[in-house]
């Protein structure tokens, strides 16, 4: 299983490094925000991580929902478990919720599709920044704080008409951001392909927090560090 580098078990319960976590969020998902450093203050798992865990455990259904409750760090054990209501959770020993998952329709444990679709949504995911969040940012006239740069992943869901699809792609369909204050909510729709055919649609929420005065010489050197970021750790691996 692909996952298998990115996660410990033990006694029942997941555990996910900080290096871990963060060979994940640049290696899979081609994700350089600092937050997934295993040195920052503020680290936290990717989302995408625990997306992809919870598919790998109970399977790709029709229709899924998830929601970002809390920010997972460095080692917390992890309960993944299927409660009386039908909703996946993702908690702690001290019963802390960190992700709620609804799901209905068909199910498919085939793991052909459901890496690949994994590996495909983590991909799309991975961009948020710059190539979606960027523009919309420009374009409203704010940023976050270059300095404490706070992008939060707060929930996704989607829907497919079937569970066949060997070799996905998801494409952006619409994007857009509200701003409140010094918090933005920005909205990325997708569509969901196979062999060129369209089979669903989904989207996913993102919090932007710490708004100010948008400055395109912050903005530049911020991207001009993504990159360089990317290309070392290309060279690297």
């Amino acid at each position: 299983m692909f996952l298998d580098e990115f996660h410990t078990l033990a006694g029942g319960r997941v555990r996910i490094s900080a290096e871990q976590a963060s060979r994940f969020a640049k290696g899979v998902a081609g994700d350089y925000n600092p937050i997934h450093n295993p040195d920052a203050r503020r680290f936290c798992v990717p989302g995408d991580l625990l997306f992809a865990l919870v598919l790998a455990r109970f399977g790709l259904s029709q229709t899924m929902s998830f929601r970002f409750l809390s920010m997972v760090g460095d080692g917390t054990p992890l309960c993944f478990q299927e409660h009386d209501d039908g909703r996946i959770r993702v908690c702690d020993d001290a019963g802390k919720c960190y992700l709620e998952v609804e799901r209905s329709g068909e199910v498919t444990r085939d793991e052909a599709v459901v890496e690949a679709f994994t590996r495909c949504y983590v991909a799309f995911s991975g961009k948020n920044f710059p190539h979606y969040l960027k523009p919309l940012l420009e374009e409203k006239g704010v940023m976050f704080n270059p300095r404490r740069p706070l992008v939060i992943y707060d929930s996704m869901g989607f829907s497919l008409e079937r569970l066949d699809g060997l070799a996905p792609a998801l494409e952006l369909a619409r994007s857009s951001l509200a701003v409140s204050g010094k918090r933005g909510d920005a909205l990325l729709e997708f569509r969901i392909q196979a062999s060129g055919e369209p089979i669903g649609t989904g989207s996913k929420k993102l919090v932007v927090s710490g708004l100010c005065d948008y400055d395109p010489a912050a903005m530049d050197e911020i991207v001009t560090e993504f990159y360089r970021l990317k290309a070392a750790y290309e060279t690297e691996a």
